[in-house]
């Protein structure tokens, strides 16, 4: 794929919604960032759904951890993996209120050492919270970089790597949530929506549907 093809696939994703965000619900860096700890391998309307419950009760660390362990279970416990989770995220909020004065920290370094967060995690906090031009490479963004030729490659470093090369400069702040966005709702795994896809003509994949 050329130059010519990514700036218009991004102008196009742009065009259609200029503003794109994270689908998950948050109010502050705190709340992303548990929201993304506790979306791994799980839905964002699940995720939505805990926290909704959760966040009225506590929203910060100092909050979060005065609930231990079992106490945090019982808001969470509809969310895949949730026993793992709920002992990362109180081992987060006693990292937070120890090394951080209770504030998320908005480096990656400092993000990374947190238990529960990878660099995916640490990815969509820096861009989301922090305003960082970072690439966050999930299944779908994953997905749509093979499928359509935009970042190709054999793992997901690989695919961030790339897309932060290929993609215009303009477009890196928001083209995280663009390609997450096609791949959950048009370019999805087993039967993508070419026919109803606003860059089919652009996409090289060669198995094209007309769904």
């Amino acid at each position: 794929m050329n130059k010519q093809k990514r700036q218009e696939i991004f102008t196009r994703f742009r065009d259609d919604n200029p503003h794109p965000t994270t689908e998950l619900e948050y109010s502050n860096p705190f709340e992303l960032l548990i929201a993304v700890i506790l979306s791994a391998q799980a839905t964002d309307v699940g995720v939505n759904k805990a926290t909704r419950k959760l966040y009225p009760v506590a929203n910060t660390p100092e909050a979060i951890y005065a609930l231990g362990v079992d106490g945090l279970k019982e808001y969470i416990k509809t969310i895949g993996l949730f026993n793992a989770k709920a002992e990362n995220v109180i081992k987060t909020c006693k990292a937070l209120v120890e090394k951080h004065n209770s504030v998320v920290p908005d480096n990656r370094e400092d993000l990374e050492a947190l238990p529960g967060v990878g660099r995916k995690t640490a990815n969509v906090v820096l861009n989301t919270a922090f305003g960082q031009p970072t690439m966050a490479v999930d299944t779908h963004i994953y997905r749509v970089s093979n499928r359509t030729k935009i970042a190709p490659g054999k793992n997901v470093n690989e695919v961030e790597q790339k897309l932060l090369r290929f993609i215009p400069k303009e477009f890196l702040q928001d083209a995280h949530h663009w390609l997450i966005l096609h791949g959950r709702y048009t370019c999805v795994a087993r039967k993508p929506k070419c026919g109803s896809c606003m860059i089919e003509d652009l996409c090289e994949f060669k198995e094209k549907t007309d769904f």
